[in-house]
This record gives C-alpha cells, structure tokens and sequence, in this order.
C-alpha cells in the first residue's frame, strides 16, 4: 500500500489530510493553507518560458555516477529532499546521482511510492489547490520546452507528485516547487530511459 506522510505534520492535520490510525489515507495531496504559503529559496520561472541553460548548474548537481552505499535493489531511486539529489540505485555501493529542485517549506514530504506511469513532453495541468494559490496560472497548458514538466514525467503513485523536468534549469539546487522533484531536461530524459514503471522510490529527508 502507498505510504506518504507529510513532515510538516500540523498543516496536514489543518487541512484535515490525515486520518486516524488504522484508517486508509486518501491520495496524497498536501497542500499549505493559502494565508501561510512560503516563499521559494529562489524565484521561479513563469510557465510558458523556456529559461536558463542546463551549463549554468553548479558542478555538485550535475549527472554523475557516485560512490553510495544502499541496501535497495538496483533500479530503485532515492530521494534525499535536504541534499536536493536523486540517485538512482545500481549496485550496493554505487549509484547515478542528479541534482534536483525540491518543494518549498510546508511542501515537504517523505514516504515509498511507485513509478505509475511515464510520460514525454507531458501536458500539465495544474491541480485546484495550485490555482487557488496562484490563480494567474493556466488550467492546462499542452508539452513543450516552456511547459514545467519539462521533457519528460515519472508519476508517483496515485498523487498529485512527480519526477519531472523543468523550463527553470536555475532552480536546481533550490526548495522551489509545491512538492514535485524536478531535473534539468537532458537529466529527466537520461533517468526516464533507465527507469521502468513499477520502479520503486524512496523520498527521504
């Protein structure tokens, strides 16, 4: 069974997203109230920009393979949401590593959820919570290399949550999304070809 809880456990109860011991959870969606939504480490870009060049993230958050120890069997990922990198599990002691952009403040979660589907250049639509805090956004916006969902999508469970690309290649590095994990393009691009669906995923903090 998907297992997500959210770090920032009161604003879950507020919003009345948890339920008591022993009863399923519906699909996670956890959202900040609208008076206490935080700002981003680092401005984000509008959708419909295609902004940045991949060359401008630092070294440290670049594709490398890595020296990382993991009792996860290879082709699962690891989510470390304080580091911002995903690493992509391919022996007991070695990995891929990829910087990424995390959520912001209030955003935040941690749990073990499934790769349920993939996509390339996918449309997005923005779910109602997002556009009740950002109504300036567009209710749908079709794949393209201005879209936020960048080249390529990995979806996580039956959440609102995914491992995507990103038209902000600036941001990585950076607490900047509303709970989604994104990569530069031609990092979303070389980890969708070697993740399945049905790929296991591990979100720590």
């Amino acid at each position: 069974m998907t297992s997500v809880r959210n770090v920032s456990r009161r604003w879950a109860l507020a919003a009345g997203l948890l339920m008591p011991f022993g009863v399923s959870p519906a699909p996670a969606q956890f959202f900040r109230p609208l008076e206490r939504v935080p700002e981003p480490t680092v401005q984000d870009v509008d959708p419909g920009q295609d902004q940045g060049s991949a060359d401008a993230v630092p070294y440290e958050f670049r594709r490398q393979p890595v020296f990382h120890r993991s009792q996860e069997t290879a082709g699962t990922l690891i989510v470390d949401t304080s580091e911002r990198f995903l690493f992509l599990i391919q022996s007991p002691t070695n990995a891929m590593r990829y910087g990424i952009g995390v959520g912001r403040d209030g955003f935040t979660w941690t749990g073990i959820l499934k790769i349920t589907r993939k996509a390339e250049w996918p449309d997005w639509t923005p779910p109602p919570e997002m556009i009740e805090r950002q109504p300036y956004l567009p209710r749908w916006m079709a794949g393209g290399p201005g879209n936020p969902l960048g080249a390529r999508a990995m979806y996580l469970g039956s959440t609102v949550y995914r491992i995507h690309g990103t038209n902000a290649p600036e941001t990585i590095g950076h607490a900047v999304s509303s709970g989604c994990f994104r990569l530069v393009n031609d990092d979303v691009a070389d980890l969708y070809d070697r993740v399945k669906v049905g790929a296991k995923v591990v979100v720590r903090h």
